[in-house]
């Protein structure tokens, strides 16, 4: 298969995977009001890590050590940022959180830049400008402090970003799905460890959460980042991004519909400018500037 649809296909999966995710944060809002956040992580990245697991385990048992620190790299930034998210989602609304965290693109640039020594452009600096405005109109109270929930959402995009780069470069050398399997693993294994230092195991869980939990697992995790690892294979870290940031619309947009989250004028200002430095760090205005006409021959 050519270079060209291979690029078609790895958008498409990213783009697959923005929608799954986008369905994530209500399914999640609601689960977390009978089971507490690690818990929720903890079965949900264990089950996608069996899952995975099964058709691969061949390939399992000749792993090197560079492919074992590659997937440990990407699973501790990935429980760092689920469980900031996660926590972050108690406390704010689904709506916010999807967006706040979609500000991990603007960020891949500057840790790119510490990666590869590529400084970021003007591009990139006036989109984290743009997109500081927007957190703010987003995430300040009257009295100008940050809410509790905004602050986590905020924290977990440099782990998302981190998470992008240990993927991209992870994917250059290794399969997709032992990668994923890898990352869920140790994810899971940091939430046990840690999940019984925040909250008791529930002493019932209900069927409905149960479900959600499935759903979270199966589609919003295991599917959602084999879509995105595959995706990956076939972008630019850069491109990445803004494709991902996607779940941030998605993600507002069935929080309106299905959570009837009612959001005010000034927090979708600050949306529409978080969107506008996504748009501004990843295409450089490049659909403002007019192409010179081809020199009649």
């Amino acid at each position: 298969m050519n270079t060209g649809k291979m690029a078609v296909i790895g958008r498409l999966c990213l783009l697959g995977a923005t929608l799954l995710w986008g369905s994530s944060f209500v399914v999640l809002k609601t689960t977390l009001d009978t089971v507490p956040t690690l818990w929720v992580l903890a079965i949900r990245f264990t089950g996608a890590a069996l899952l995975m697991a099964l058709p691969i385990l061949p390939k399992l048992r000749a792993l090197d050590a560079g492919c074992l620190k590659t997937g440990a790299l990407m699973g501790l930034a990935l429980y760092l940022a689920y469980t900031l998210q996660t926590f972050g989602l108690e406390y704010t609304t689904p709506g916010k959180n999807a967006f706040l965290t979609a500000t991990y693109c603007v960020l891949v640039p500057f840790l790119h830049w510490a990666f590869t020594r590529r400084a970021p452009d003007r591009y990139n600096l006036l989109a984290a400008l743009v997109c500081i405005c927007g957190m703010a109109l987003v995430s300040l109270n009257g009295d100008f402090s940050v809410g509790l929930g905004e602050g986590l959402t905020m924290c977990c995009g440099l782990f998302y970003a981190l998470h992008i780069i240990f993927t991209s470069r992870g994917v250059e050398r290794y399969p997709v799905s032992v990668l994923n399997v890898l990352q869920f693993a140790v994810a899971a294994l940091l939430c046990w460890i840690t999940a019984p230092l925040s909250a008791p195991f529930p002493e019932e869980i209900p069927a409905g959460s149960w479900l959600s939990i499935a759903y979270l697992c199966v589609m919003c995790t295991g599917v959602c980042y084999l879509l995105q690892t595959t995706g990956q294979k076939y972008t630019s870290p850069q491109t990445s991004s803004i494709l991902l940031t996607l779940e941030s619309v998605f993600g507002a947009l069935i929080s309106v519909v299905f959570y009837h989250e009612r959001l005010t004028l000034r927090e979708l200002c600050g949306f529409a400018l978080i969107f506008c430095a996504v748009i501004i760090s990843e295409t450089k205005l490049g659909f403002l500037r007019r192409k010179k006409p081809s020199a009649q021959q």
